[in-house]
């Protein structure tokens, strides 16, 4: 069974900076694409960004590009989320998942077959 648990969220002020984090546990990390997602309250959950099995390939949403960099270490099954230049709106709830496929790597939402519980990301103006 895998297991998700995401780290780093927090109150911060706009132009600030978070660092997140997703330990995953259950299938051999390496093999699978992680992806990140938001759901601000009201709205969809949406897509972040997304890094391949090796960390050689990564997208982007067109909102977070320039400001947001995915990696992760194979080495401690973790991927991470460095959020600069923080806004008021990526203001939501921030889900790590995996890809349901080995040696895949897309920005679709259900593509995405194992989540975490959330992290709150609050950004203050």
């Amino acid at each position: 069974q895998v297991q998700l648990v995401e780290s780093g969220g927090g109150l911060v002020q706009a132009g600030g900076s978070l660092r997140l984090s997703c330990a995953a546990s259950g299938r051999t990390f390496s093999n699978y694409a992680m992806g990140w997602f938001r759901q601000a309250p009201g709205k969809e959950r949406e897509f972040v960004a997304s890094i391949s099995w090796t960390g050689y390939t990564t997208f982007y949403a067109d909102s977070v590009k320039g400001r947001f960099t995915i990696s992760r270490d194979n080495t401690k099954n973790t991927v991470y989320l460095q959020m600069n230049s923080l806004k008021p709106e990526d203001t939501a709830v921030y889900y790590c998942a995996q890809h349901r496929r080995p040696l895949r790597v897309t920005i679709e939402l259900p593509d995405y077959d194992y989540w975490g519980q959330g992290t709150q990301v609050t950004v203050s103006s």
